[in-house]
């Protein structure tokens, strides 16, 4: 396949074979076609991009998120584009593999460089669709927001997140890794602490001093007790309210850590007392609903970490679908 958007995003290392045009579809892997050559973004009506983003070396956590994308892939064969709870089929919608942005074997930052590349140039070509980067660790996020303002910087830009994680750790200490991608936001200009709302932070998963630059720039954040006291969906819709008055576009980023470790054990940093499946799905279904949620990701989700049934990896999909989904709802 050759790329005539980028020349570093590369054909994904797993693909399906399509059934013929014409036939009927049913199953997510029949429904997403690959990016190709000839496919004119001016002209073709492509609502939904799909990009895989396998990074991991940026992780502090010892993780295997770099095989995610491809594990994700795998799993479409097991989903069918009929979504049941809402009565919504995704198939009436198209929906473009865009492939996987190449990563340098031990250069992070050009790693980091290509990611932000990739980002600006589907943004840009793909006006209208929603982009969905499968990560991959949490550091892509900072690229993948920065990307999207390359490509429409007149654009305030806002950020929903799911995480038991601040993601705030000084990058003097950490470098731009899994733990940074907020604070790296934040330090470069691209998105103000009170354009940030964190859902689902608990437990003892988070130093203090974190707390305190989160109050010190105005991040919005929202412990996981008090999500549940007030309900996930109402929560994530007072979340989006409040954001929606203050900018342009909303990114939703949803790491996948945020799920009790009983939920998902295939993450790097799982952890007791977190979100059961169906509050993450109810959050990301009422965030995607929202008219101004106009790119996602989801990041942290290890394949090797997974239990043989690929638990995990199902649910990041299902995630991914259940956006899907709320978009469609809008």
């Amino acid at each position: 396949m050759k790329s005539f958007l980028y020349p570093k995003l590369n054909p994904s290392s797993f693909t399906w074979v399509r059934p013929e045009q014409g036939a009927v579809v049913s199953k997510v892997h029949e429904w997403i076609q690959p990016l190709t050559a000839d496919l004119n973004p001016e002209k073709s009506n492509v609502d939904f991009v799909v990009v895989g983003v396998p990074l991991s070396r940026s992780s502090i956590s010892a993780s295997g998120a770099s095989e995610f994308p491809d594990a994700f892939r795998r799993a479409w064969k097991g989903f069918t584009t009929y979504n049941l709870d809402e009565d919504v089929d995704l198939s009436e919608r198209s929906a473009v593999d865009a492939g996987d942005v190449p990563m340098h074997v031990t250069d992070i930052r050009r790693c980091h460089e290509n990611i932000i590349e990739a980002s600006a140039a589907l943004h840009h070509h793909f006006e209208s669709a929603k982009v969905c980067a499968i990560g991959g660790d949490h550091s892509i996020t900072a690229m993948m927001v920065k990307g999207l303002q390359q490509a429409k910087p007149a654009e305030k830009i806002g950020i929903l997140q799911f995480d038991t994680h601040f993601d705030l750790r000084d990058m003097t200490d950490n470098g731009p890794s899994n733990g940074t991608p907020m604070r790296n936001l934040i330090d470069s200009g691209v998105v103000k602490g009170s354009d940030m709302y964190n859902i689902g932070l608990h437990g003892f998963f988070n130093t203090k001093d974190l707390k305190q630059y989160a109050d010190e720039h105005g991040v919005n954040y929202i412990t996981l007790r008090n999500a549940r006291k007030k309900g996930i969906e109402d929560t994530t819709r007072q979340c989006l309210a409040e954001l929606a008055a203050k900018v342009d576009t909303i990114y939703l980023t949803v790491d996948m850590d945020v799920l009790d470790i009983a939920y998902a054990p295939g993450v790097p940093a799982s952890t007791p007392g977190g979100m059961t499946t169906a509050e993450l799905l109810d959050g990301v279904l009422a965030a995607a609903s929202h008219p101004k949620v106009n790119a996602m990701d989801i990041v942290c989700l290890d394949p090797l970490k997974d239990t043989q049934a690929q638990p995990t990896v199902k649910l990041g999909t299902h995630v991914f679908l259940t956006f899907l989904t709320g978009v469609m709802l809008r």
